[in-house]
């Protein structure tokens, strides 16, 4: 097959099943609306914990599994993350590590983002924790954003990386993590100059948008996230990295549903991408010619990461454009998503 940009209508791609390394599922109602589109899809999935309230204890977590479990059908696997706080404790990451489910711990920094104002506020407070992690082999998930209001949105996680990731680089050499959603070209250096034990996930909208999108036509509250689009030059180091080949990016699609309230009046940040994030990361691999790397990135490379078997099963994507919906049910309300209206390349067969 060939992988030049611009391939025909009609053209396939069969690659081994993929993972989502970084999903909000919401609960309840919301929750409901829209596991399938995450658990049709994606054979194994990493829920993140920013709920009301957070799920900062193995026993709340498990009785969000099995809430997640009772949505979805025989075969979909969801792994869980604890979130930490400045109170967290390291026999937590003990409970978690036995209980098998539990492959990542999160740092939110307070109030960098949705529901992180219980989050860690000084890093030397987790310390403790994070040295159970290394000896252990838990990893940290990471939202790599300053909260610090003095610093300019577009620069928050370069800041974060410079000022706080790299401290704990520093003193943890050997505790595995991810930089998740990574938005900068100077993230994207700071994960290829570690050892392999320091990966990032990217999304398929940092891929496809830059901070202009959010503008087009009128202001776009669907397409504000957090971490916010950058630039263009930010955008094509991202694809650069995605398509790459190498093993430290993999695919999390930080699929983020708000209701249209929420979005609209709140300003809550997040993008709703999981019905067409195949479809979409399709379409950024195409553009970098490069559709041969898509199966290592969102199919091998987290599971190599996290150590775990790869899928056996295999989906089949085609190359047929199709109108994305306005809106999707979200509970009681609705929810925009990426590409609200528009087309999409590619979908699942």
């Amino acid at each position: 097959m060939s992988t030049n940009q611009g391939v025909p209508e009609g053209t396939e791609i069969t690659i081994t099943k993929p993972d989502d390394w970084h999903v909000h599922l919401r609960d309840g109602a919301e929750m409901k609306s829209v596991v399938g589109y995450t658990a049709t899809p994606f054979r194994r999935a990493l829920i993140m914990p920013n709920l009301e309230p957070p799920i900062t204890t193995i026993y709340q977590l498990m009785s969000y599994r099995n809430q997640i479990l009772g949505m979805t059908s025989h075969g979909f696997n969801p792994f869980m993350t604890l979130y930490l706080t400045n109170m967290t404790s390291p026999d937590e990451v003990t409970r978690a590590v036995a209980d098998g489910s539990v492959k990542a711990m999160k740092l939110y920094p307070a109030g960098a983002t949705t529901n992180s104002a219980a989050g860690v506020t000084d890093i030397t407070k987790i310390y403790p924790v994070l040295e159970r992690m290394q000896e252990l082999g838990m990893a940290l998930s990471v939202h790599g954003e300053t909260s610090d209001p003095s610093v300019d949105p577009f620069d928050r996680e370069r800041v974060f990386v410079e000022n706080q990731l790299q401290r704990i680089v520093d003193e943890f050499p050997d505790l595995k993590i991810v930089l998740e959603h990574v938005s900068t070209i100077e993230g994207i250096q700071f994960v290829e100059r570690q050892c392999g034990n320091v990966a990032a996930t990217i999304t398929a909208h940092h891929l496809l948008l830059n901070r202009k999108a959010i503008f087009v036509g009128c202001l776009r509250p669907e397409h504000f996230c957090l971490p916010i689009l950058q630039s263009e030059n930010h955008r094509l180091a991202l694809l650069k990295a995605a398509t790459s080949g190498s093993p430290k990016f993999f695919l999390g699609t930080d699929s983020a549903p708000h209701n249209k309230h929420a979005k609209h009046n709140l300003g809550r940040g997040g993008c709703f991408t999981a019905p067409v994030a195949l479809g979409l990361y399709a379409e950024a691999f195409e553009q970098a010619e490069a559709l041969d790397k898509l199966e290592g990135f969102a199919s091998h490379f987290g599971a190599d990461f996290y150590g775990l078997p790869r899928n056996t099963e295999t989906i089949t994507l085609i190359k047929d454009p199709c109108v994305v919906p306005l809106e999707y049910p979200f509970g009681g309300d609705w929810v925009v998503p990426v590409r609200s209206g528009g087309m999409v390349q590619w979908r699942v067969k």
